[in-house]
């Protein structure tokens, strides 16, 4: 067993954990804490398969500005804290039952699995394919993706100017 597959079974398993963890627990915040650990593993696996701008640019915003993103939106709006019903011991054993199966299931289909032919030369500079590709082939999508983030951004602070309005309404 070398070291590559044992990095690959750890991060799977904190990736599986985390994603669990989001499904299993009640407080958001500590379900935004399983997802920005389900991230950081997610930016290893990049990592392993020499990528490492996608691994940088995933825990850049995925790991790092989504996740501050929720922790802030949550922080700044109102909710109640209600009483969730337990999960059953039946539930979380068909769960386990169900991971374990999916686990068993892609170990066998990618078992055997060869990329080599056609991943020759990808993992050799791949920062600049990806700027040339970026910047000469998707030109325009990647400036409409700009523009699209920029009119939901206006439209989330508009969204929310009206609620404070209508709070200072109606306690008046």
């Amino acid at each position: 067993m070398n070291g590559e597959l044992l990095a690959f079974f750890a991060l799977a398993l904190i990736a599986i954990s985390g994603g669990v963890l989001m499904i299993n627990l009640t407080k958001v915040v500590h379900i935004i804490v399983a997802l920005a650990f389900t991230f950081i593993s997610i930016a290893g696996f990049y990592v392993l398969l020499s990528a490492e701008f996608i691994a940088f640019v995933q825990v850049l915003i995925y790991a790092g500005a989504i996740s501050i993103v929720m922790l802030f939106g949550i922080m700044l709006t109102k909710h109640d804290d209600k009483q969730v019903l337990t999960v059953s011991i039946w539930r979380s054993l068909a769960v386990l039952v169900g991971v374990v199966a999916f686990f068993i299931i892609m170990f066998v289909g990618i078992n055997d699995l060869s990329f080599e032919e056609q991943a020759v030369g990808l993992h050799e500079d791949n920062v600049r394919q990806i700027g040339i590709e970026i910047f000469s082939k998707f030109v325009i999508p990647f400036e409409t993706v700009g523009v699209i983030l920029l009119v939901a951004l206006v439209g989330a602070v508009a969204l929310a100017k009206n609620d404070e309005e209508e709070e200072a309404e109606t306690r008046e």
